[in-house]
């Protein structure tokens, strides 16, 4: 029987407090620190290795990870999750994102379904309609093919399939699969939608609706500038829109979609891109059988994530550093930074993710917690984010652990050679740079040019981004996350820190309001 306590309750973790600190400056110097960068590593799917060397932590922390791990029962609670447990206390609800990429426990039956054919049956319907639209079955009013697609929706509707979708692109280019352009349309500001409007050919594009509940008031209000401008053009909006959305909400058997494909009350927006969500535009865009790898490579890493053992589980050991880092030395944020342009947009996920997961104060019985929650993430591509906001990772006065993501080669495989190297390796050269540089440091008398070093990185790295790479990255951080809920004892689940912002805007439209909040109404003339 899993037992949910506070974690400074942990026993484990007072021992943690007491231990001694690892100094990289030290440690990453010299033969040491080579010795380190083969040691300190652990698998991860689709060939994946997630490399800690550059964390401070040694063989005696990693113990006491591994002893908190047991005492916090991480594998037990992951595996009551993906069994069919009310994980989600605050909505009462179970959790099975992990159930749309396949199979890790038992049947889990809810609603009267067996929720893993519920999920692969919108994923099969999905496909025969991605397949349609491709071969022509499907045309448009003047019998020509779509050539676009164009995902509406906001938060987990947008910024994890966007992300999904950037990140394979160039790959799908190189390895001709890009079968449609995709766009989407995510902000309630009048120039999101008008800009993506006016760079397409709306005859030639479907438009897919994402809303759980059909009631999202960004992404109904985006749909009807959408409908406005087809009318405008003369166009049926009937025959060129689609729905994601839930099997009791107003869009389900709506005679003004070309087809309706669903989700359900289980699966959180932020974990949505291996659902319809992400299964429908993905599809389109490349194809169903590359979004069947993407999903291959997120089952592969939920299966090493049941591990017991943290030092063989690479998200469950990433989540236990991360809670060290956060909980036992006091760094309040985390920098996730992608060696790759095609993971432009996946910080921006994560940041999701992650702060909307674990950006709690109570736990999962509604109290009060002593100890700091959820780390502020933030991050940009290398090399871009170096000048930038590195200055202050290197000397700024808060250490901020970084987490680099490399490849060896690049999605396209096409480079150039300049003075003895080609792109690439001087893509990689910066990374190895960067995590020596921020570990280690400088001494220098002119203490404008001193770096301290003992900064900590971890780097995930790969041979090169394909459909099963980006799926286990995605997991990965996936579970990364819940590991660090069930540690810190939080409902990961819910998010009802969006929900205020809402309630306070409807009220404003509604011309309900008096005090400061008129008065900022009538500021921005509404």
């Amino acid at each position: 029987m899993n037992e949910w306590n506070n974690l400074d309750k942990l026993s484990s973790y007072q021992d943690l407090q007491k231990a001694g600190r690892v100094d990289l400056t030290k440690v990453m110097a010299g033969q040491e620190g080579s010795d380190r960068v083969g040691k300190y590593q652990a698998p991860m799917a689709a060939g994946l290795r997630f490399n800690y060397a550059a964390k401070q932590v040694d063989d005696d922390i990693l113990k006491g990870l591994c002893k908190l791990a047991e005492e916090a029962q991480l594998a037990s609670k992951f595996e009551e999750l993906y069994n069919g447990a009310v994980i989600n206390t605050g909505e009462k609800r179970l959790v099975l994102h992990h159930l749309t990429r396949g199979q890790l426990g038992g049947t889990v039956n809810a609603d009267g379904k067996d929720k893993r054919a519920f999920y692969t049956e919108q994923q099969e319907k999905i496909a025969a309609f991605a397949k349609k639209v491709h071969n022509g079955e499907i045309l448009n009013e003047k019998g020509e093919k779509f050539t676009t697609v164009v995902q509406i929706g906001i938060g987990g509707s947008d910024l994890g399939p966007r992300a999904m979708y950037l990140a394979l692109e160039n790959w799908a280019r190189k390895n001709n699969t890009c079968l449609m352009e995709a766009k989407f349309i995510s902000n309630v500001d009048p120039d999101d939608a008008a800009n993506v409007l006016a760079g397409i050919d709306p005859s030639r594009t479907i438009f897919i609706l994402v809303s759980k509940s059909g009631t999202t008031l960004e992404t109904l209000t985006n749909e009807s500038f959408v409908k406005d401008a087809l009318k405008n053009a003369g166009l049926d909006a009937s025959k060129h829109m689609i729905a994601v959305t839930s099997e009791t909400s107003p869009l389900a058997g709506n005679s003004d979609y070309l087809a309706a494909f669903f989700m359900d009350d289980y699966i959180g927006g932020r974990y949505s891109s291996t659902s319809s969500v992400g299964g429908a535009v993905l599809s389109l865009a490349f194809g169903p059988e590359v979004f069947a790898r993407f999903l291959k490579g997120a089952a592969e890493a939920d299966k090493l994530s049941a591990g017991t053992d943290p030092m063989q589980n690479a998200a469950m050991l990433d989540a236990l550093i991360g809670v060290y880092e956060r909980n036992v030395l006091g760094y309040p944020a985390t920098a996730v930074l992608p060696y790759s342009q095609a993971l432009s947009r996946f910080p921006a996920h994560l940041q999701q993710l992650d702060m909307e997961s674990n950006g709690k104060s109570v736990n999962r019985r509604g109290e009060p917690v002593d100890y700091p929650t959820g780390p502020i993430i933030f991050g940009e591509p290398g090399t871009n984010g170096q000048h930038s906001f590195y200055q202050l990772l290197h000397q700024g006065t808060d250490i901020i652990p970084l987490q680099f993501i490399g490849f060896v080669n690049s999605q396209a495989e096409t480079d150039v050679t300049i003075q003895g190297s080609t792109s690439q390796q001087k893509l990689c050269a910066n990374v190895a740079a960067q995590i020596m540089a921020f570990a280690c440091g400088k001494q220098d008398e002119n203490r404008n040019k001193n770096f301290a070093g003992n900064r900590p990185s971890s780097i995930i790295i790969g041979d090169k981004l394909t459909p099963e790479a980006l799926g286990a990255l995605l997991s990965h951080y996936e579970n990364k996350v819940m590991f660090q809920g069930f540690l810190w004892n939080l409902n990961s689940f819910d998010q009802e820190g969006v929900q205020l912002g809402k309630v306070l805007a409807k009220r404003v439209l509604a011309h309900e309001t008096d005090g400061a909040l008129k008065a900022f109404s009538d500021l921005l003339k509404i």
